[in-house]
This record gives C-alpha cells, sequence and structure tokens, in this order.
C-alpha cells in the first residue's frame, strides 16, 4: 500500500467533505502518522473511514469524526485540555501539537501505557500526559480547563465537568441514546453556558457514564 497516497486520500476524500477547513488541522493529519496509532494488524485501515478495534472493547473514531472534534474546539496556543478517553492517543497527540498542555484519561490500563507511549514519540518536547483514571463522571486534577472532549458518547450533559472549564472553555461531547445521539459543543459565557448541535452520529459510549434518572409511568 502506497502509505502517502492512502493518507492524503483519507484528508481529501473523508476530512475535507466533513467540512474540516482548519489549514492547522489538516497539516496536522499529513504530519502525524495515524498508521503508528493502531494496531499492527490494521495498520492497512489506518486511514479507512471506520472505527478501528483497539482491544478491551475499545475502537478508534473514524478520522473525519477525529478532526473535526478537534476542528470544533478550536484550540488556541495557550489553552490547557483534557481529554477523556484516551484510545489510541491519536487524538491526543493531534491536540498536543495545538495547545500549551494537554491531560488525556483513560480507563484501561493497557491503553493508557501504549497510548503514552505513542504520544510521546508523536509529540516530543510538547506538554502532554496520558493518564489512567475514570474520567467519566468527572474529573478533578488539574483545571479549570479551556477546552474539554469526550471520545465516548454520554446519555445526558456532562454537568459536572463543564464546571470544570475556564472562562471562555469549550467542551464537545456526543450525547443521547442510540440510535439518535448529536455531537454538541458548550462554551462557558459570563451569563452561564451557550450550546449548539454541530452534528448528527452514533459512537460507543464512555465507559462508566453516569445515566440520568428517567422517569416510568
Amino acid at each position: 500500500m502506497n502509505i502517502e497516497q492512502a493518507r492524503f486520500n483519507m484528508v481529501e476524500q473523508q476530512v475535507r467533505p466533513w467540512d474540516v477547513l482548519d489549514p492547522k488541522v489538516l497539516d496536522l493529519l499529513f504530519q502525524l502518522r495515524r498508521e503508528d496509532f493502531v494496531p499492527a494488524a490494521a495498520r492497512d485501515l489506518a486511514f479507512a473511514d471506520l472505527a478501528i478495534p483497539l482491544g478491551h472493547g475499545v475502537s478508534t473514531l473514524p478520522p473525519r469524526m477525529e478532526a473535526r472534534m478537534v476542528q470544533e474546539l478550536a484550540i488556541e496556543p495557550t489553552d490547557r485540555v483534557l481529554e477523556i478517553g484516551t484510545g489510541s492517543g491519536y487524538v491526543a497527540a493531534l491536540l498536543a501539537h495545538l495547545a500549551a498542555e494537554v491531560l488525556s484519561v483513560e480507563i484501561v490500563p493497557e491503553l493508557a501505557a501504549s497510548a503514552a507511549l505513542r504520544v510521546a514519540a508523536a509529540a516530543p518536547g510538547r506538554k502532554v500526559r496520558v493518564v489512567q483514571g475514570d474520567g467519566a463522571r468527572d474529573w478533578i486534577e488539574g483545571g479549570p480547563w479551556n477546552a474539554i472532549l469526550m471520545s465516548g458518547s454520554l446519555p445526558a450533559e456532562p454537568t459536572a465537568l463543564l464546571q470544570r472549564l475556564a472562562p471562555g472553555g469549550r467542551l464537545l461531547a456526543v450525547v443521547g441514546d442510540a440510535p439518535v445521539m448529536s455531537a454538541r459543543l458548550w462554551t462557558r459565557t459570563a451569563q452561564g453556558f451557550s450550546s449548539k448541535v454541530l452534528f448528527e452520529t452514533v459512537i460507543p459510549a464512555l465507559r462508566n457514564a453516569a445515566e440520568p434518572v428517567r422517569f416510568s409511568f
């Protein structure tokens, strides 16, 4: 397989058509070797428009979705970023090249350990850490954060984590129950929080995400 041609096709045929047009993000997709963040047996699928299993019941998101999420957070060079759900570490590496500081939290110890090595190799000299922990309900270490990214879906608005945002901070999460979910972006304002729906999608739930109270009649 021609790796560079496959990378080019990923960007031009999958990512750009999904309204990812920020040159900083597009440049990073060419620079970072996504094939280094997937299992060796799936290397030829690294640029395909699909979720790649990583083991332990976890998969990557499709490249177009990873890129769109990073773009929508509008990361600034001074930003401190929290990612919940490291997975392969690819998104953490993307964020590390855009932000001043990144903390990525992964609940599966084996994935946290392997992702930490990949991220360190892909973002040398950048202030980025991958730690093992359960960040689904709330993550109290560090903060306040300028941006928070949830890599798995949630059944309801992440109220506790919204309180960890700095003024002007943004949080992106996919919320809802299959088959109806939406990617939403919250921004902390002087008056509270504003939010908007970015796109409709369905992705696996974040492990241990708190379930909302459901009424039965």
